[in-house]
């Protein structure tokens, strides 16, 4: 993005969007493949081979970490955020992840570390999210409306390469499948959206200045 900061793209997936819903996957797009992150509950998965799978039809390097719950999926993060995000020169990057009038995936983040009383993950870690970019530096409007959800822009601009990889029609589906402990499909539909955001990154690290990455910190001002 810069020249000394690295893109990594981020993704996750609940079981919906009201206060008491839960994380269920979460996903990074590192240089050298994705980090996923999955609350498998009750149900068993044989790592290996859905990681073997995922990056076959990916064609990218999968590592997967599985968790019964959603606190030791959160925890995991926290590892993460202080071992790989912190101490390198990384740019998380989202799309509709956190805006000026809101977005989804941080603050449904926040809300359930301070559920389960952790700490953030997200020291030292800069923020930009991309949907402003391509709501106002990018013609994306279609018959008099302005395309604005992540998998329409990445067709619009890119392809439908990784959207004929993704299983699920709506990411409303996310929720249903988790509920019916279908974790393989889940974790599919998420690398998808990693990677789109990931493509999208890319694209406009291609084509718009280092200024219309509005960045912000994410490092909270108490750190306990």
């Amino acid at each position: 993005m810069t020249d000394t900061l690295t893109s990594v793209s981020f993704d996750i997936e609940t079981t919906g969007f009201e206060r008491s819903e839960i994380v269920t996957t979460v996903g990074f797009s590192l240089p050298l493949g994705c980090r996923l992150f999955v609350n498998t509950a009750d149900s068993s998965l044989a790592k290996g081979p859905v990681e073997e799978r995922l990056e076959t039809a990916f064609d990218t390097s999968i590592e997967l970490s599985t968790h019964t719950t959603e606190s030791a999926l959160l925890e995991s993060i926290i590892e993460f955020g202080s071992e790989i995000l912190g101490p390198r020169e990384y740019l998380l990057v989202a799309f509709n992840g956190e805006t000026f009038r809101g977005g989804f995936d941080l603050p449904f983040l926040r809300s359930r570390f301070a559920t389960h009383d952790v700490q953030w993950p997200f020291y030292d870690v800069p923020y930009a999210d991309l949907m402003p970019i391509f709501n106002s530096r990018f013609n994306t409007t279609v018959e008099d409306s302005k395309i604005s959800d992540l998998e329409s822009v990445y067709e619009m601009l890119i392809g439908d390469g990784l959207t004929e990889l993704d299983p699920f029609e709506d990411s409303s589906e996310a929720v249903t499948t988790f509920e019916e402990q279908r974790i393989e499909p889940l974790l599919k539909h998420n690398v998808s959206d990693v990677l789109r955001t990931d493509a999208l990154a890319t694209l406009a690290e291609r084509y718009c200045s280092k200024s219309e990455f509005k960045l912000k910190s994410l490092t909270p001002v108490s750190h306990r």
